[in-house]
């Protein structure tokens, strides 16, 4: 288990703060494994756009931290990512209820990396789509 494994794990089990912008949407690491993780949230009308709907902004939010904690599962500690491209697809409005976002690394290379997402209701409807390309980095 490397070490951002193990920093997914103590937060999965609440032994570590989550970064701040999963606490401001109240998303939560659920469960992982090398390249996957699920994550969740409750869509409540605190996130609405003007139709009274999820703001698209928040589905890629979650799909983002999806994707993004399934590539940190990959890498070495002396390493880092950023995201070079996010696109989402947008399937089915939501107002509220359970979102699950399953993410997992469809390719990971010495560079770079493709991971795929999909968000899926309480119901277990598929509600948006995602994909990341993210780049490996040497940290200074």
């Amino acid at each position: 288990m490397n070490v951002y494994q193990r920093y997914i794990e103590d937060l999965i089990q609440g032994k570590v703060s989550p970064p701040p912008i999963a606490q401001l949407l109240g998303l939560k690491v659920t469960d992982f494994c090398e390249g996957c993780t699920t994550v969740e949230m409750e869509a409540t009308n605190k996130y609405w756009n003007p139709m009274n709907t999820l703001h698209g902004g928040v589905y890629c939010d979650l799909a983002d931290i999806a994707m993004g904690f399934s590539f940190l599962t990959t890498l070495n500690k002396d390493e880092l990512f950023t995201t070079v491209d996010l696109r989402i697809n947008y399937l089915k409005p939501v107002t509220t209820g359970k979102l699950i976002a399953t993410s997992k690394i469809i390719k990971r290379g010495k560079r770079l990396g493709y991971v795929e997402c999909e968000i899926v209701n309480e119901q277990g409807k598929l509600v948006a789509k995602a994909s990341s390309t993210c780049i490996v980095q040497k940290r200074d």
